[in-house]
């Protein structure tokens, strides 16, 4: 298969309504998208990242009217979160409708939803004419992509169209909220914060697993933003300075040792945006070990702890 490149969103969503996917841009990461009524369309998506069949995916809309189509009911908390953050980087979990196929939600009652806010990935969902499943679009595991290049370094002649466009905003996936239950429950921390929810909702909490309890959002139960390269987690420089090379470092400390690659950032916001690209350079560079900065878990430093932590478990 050939991969077909395009900035035009009218001949992308051509490939969506022919059954096809097609990854585009959003304001998160870029999502790899399928119509979610399509079952085949759906499964070429779990066949071209490799994707294990029990991890749910998130439904995109361009319009309120789409919700309808897609869950059995809005509940109150989701109302409330949904006048709140959409269209943004936030998806609310809530009980999936009857014509939903049980594939886009690896088996589950539920489904996740959510508006993106970024102006491509609007027009390119209004063009599909359908609500579209997408996760991150990347090989299942890897760092998730932040630019068309990293798409297509994944999935080219795996998928039928890459929709081009800017490096994303954010560079960490949707923030995922459990509305189905009596309070708001973060599964998966994201750009908007649990603080964010927390000025509507006091009581929210942060997702605990259980042992065997099926997960309702993505980037909860299998290996996730992995590179090839070791990531080690670090309080302090000491121990990445002394390390041998090559290895390489980011975070927002200013090392003077001898690494391959240093990225220092200046906030949490740059090292949230940057981390996911700095891991496939590192890559393409043959590093052998990431040094990654820990940071306060507050804001957005919760997601992007969250995304370290699970890239370096091993």
């Amino acid at each position: 298969m050939e991969t077909f490149l395009t900035e035009s969103v009218e001949e992308a969503a051509k490939f969506i309504k022919l059954g096809g996917v097609v990854a585009f841009p959003t304001e998160t990461v870029y999502g790899l998208g399928a119509n979610v009524f399509n079952e085949k369309a759906v499964a070429k998506i779990f066949k071209a990242k490799r994707r294990p069949a029990d991890n749910p995916l998130i439904a995109h809309i361009s319009d309120f009217n789409q919700i309808k189509l897609l869950a059995k009911k809005v509940t109150p908390i989701a109302e409330k979160i949904i006048q709140e953050f959409f269209p943004g980087p936030l998806t609310v979990v809530l009980p999936k409708a009857e014509k939903v196929p049980l594939i886009a939600t690896a088996g589950l009652d539920t489904i996740g939803i959510r508006m993106p806010r970024h102006e491509i990935a609007k027009r390119f969902l209004q063009c599909c004419e359908t609500p579209v499943v997408a996760p991150s679009a990347n090989l299942s595991g890897r760092p998730s992509p932040t630019d068309w290049r990293a798409v297509y370094e994944d999935l080219s002649g795996r998928i039928d169209c890459i929709l081009i466009g800017e490096v994303t905003e954010i560079g960490l996936e949707s923030t995922v909220v459990d509305c189905t239950t009596e309070t708001p429950v973060v599964l998966r921390p994201g750009a908007i914060s649990l603080e964010d929810i927390r000025k509507i909702f006091p009581a929210a909490c942060l997702f605990s697993p259980k042992s065997n309890e099926p997960v309702r959002s993505p980037g909860l139960k299998h290996k996730h933003y992995s590179p090839k390269a070791k990531v080690v987690l670090i309080k302090s420089l000491e121990e990445a300075e002394s390390a041998e090379n090559p290895k390489a470092f980011i975070g927002l400390s200013k090392p003077t040792g001898d690494f391959d690659l240093i990225k220092s950032c200046e906030s949490v916001e740059e090292y949230a945006h940057e981390v996911f690209s700095f891991f496939r350079e590192c890559d393409r560079r043959k590093i052998g070990k990431i040094y990654c900065e820990e940071v306060e878990e507050k804001g957005i430093g919760l997601a992007l702890m969250d995304r370290l932590r699970r890239a370096s478990a091993r």
